[in-house]
């Protein structure tokens, strides 16, 4: 059975010998072109002979000309819609071009997407996203509906260059965001961006972000797999989450340890995530990103252990 034929049955939701593994780390070439980028992901992928691909996006949201940060309701009305072809993440479609083009009938991969929240608080409004949401909400909600816009023209982008969908991280535990403020700014436009591209995917992964998460908010979203820090402090478990969609989970390794274990120590708790997350519907990984600086080996040690 070669690498598709595993995904595809484990989204189908059939029972199968051994979970498919990937693993993910940030690669820092942000500050190169796509096509730096799209050669170290596939080196990457290819040295330790993953299933699937999930390909980074270190590419930021592209700011207003001439604002340095947004503080304000007037600040909120600058971001407005773009031409995404144009835009900072042209790299990033160079780089899925290449990627899709060498992956093509090999391996499924899906391209992450911060949703709209995070795509204004990482490096637009940060240490201002507080007040925007307390003090300008109505503006807020409008840029959030604006820049969903141009993430949702993003994944038809990616989607038309060949990823099987897109990996939609959303912030939902109380150290980013409260329960309401999930509800109000981030769940709604979540949803807008995953019914967009839902039906032309077959991949389409939630990355749930957070230590102590709200994700009995997060199951009704239509997504055909959840990713979350499932070996964490708080969980939920796989198996909870798999009694409550109908989609498939991804998870199984905690991210935080696998630069801090030996082989033997990683051989156990891999084995751990494959009985936690059973033989159907589940994608062993991480329940985010691990240390770049992590031993080759550690990785090694995963990928065998998961199909020994």
């Amino acid at each position: 059975m070669n690498k598709l034929e595993l995904v595809d049955l484990v989204l189908s939701g059939e029972a199968v010998d051994r979970p498919p593994v990937s693993m993910w780390y940030h690669f820092g070439t942000q500050h190169g072109g796509g096509d730096q980028f799209a050669h170290t992901t596939l080196d990457f992928f290819n040295y330790y002979d993953f299933d699937y691909l999930k390909v980074m996006n270190d590419y930021f949201y592209q700011p207003p000309e001439g604002i340095d940060a947004i503080c304000t309701a007037n600040d909120l009305e600058r971001l407005t819609r773009f031409d995404v072809s144009q835009s900072l993440w042209r790299e990033q479609f160079k780089a899925i071009d290449i990627i899709g083009r060498e992956l093509k009938g090999k391996a499924h991969f899906v391209d992450t997407v911060f949703d709209a929240w995070q795509s204004i608080n990482r490096n637009l409004a940060a240490e201002n996203m507080k007040q925007l949401m307390a003090e300008a909400p109505d503006a807020l909600l409008a840029a959030l509906d604006r820049v969903s816009d141009n993430l949702i023209d993003y994944a038809k982008t990616v989607i038309e260059l060949g990823a099987s969908g897109i990996f939609l991280s959303i912030p939902a535990g109380p150290e980013i965001v409260t329960r309401e403020e999930f509800l109000t700014f981030v769940k709604p436009f979540a949803r807008k961006v995953l019914e967009a591209t839902h039906p032309l995917t077959t991949m389409n992964t939630l990355h749930v972000h957070g230590k102590e998460l709200f994700f009995e908010e997060t199951l009704d979203l239509p997504a055909h797999v959840f990713n979350w820090w499932d070996r964490g402090p708080k969980g939920p478990s796989l198996q909870w989450v798999k009694e409550r969609i109908p989609g498939c989970v991804m998870g199984g390794i905690d991210q935080t340890i696998v630069a801090r274990r030996t082989r033997a120590f990683l051989k156990k708790h891999v084995r751990e995530g494959i009985e936690s997350g059973g033989d159907n519907r589940f994608f062993l990984a991480n329940g985010c990103t691990i240390d770049s600086w992590a031993y080759p080996g550690a990785l090694q040690t995963i990928v065998e252990t998961a199909r020994s």
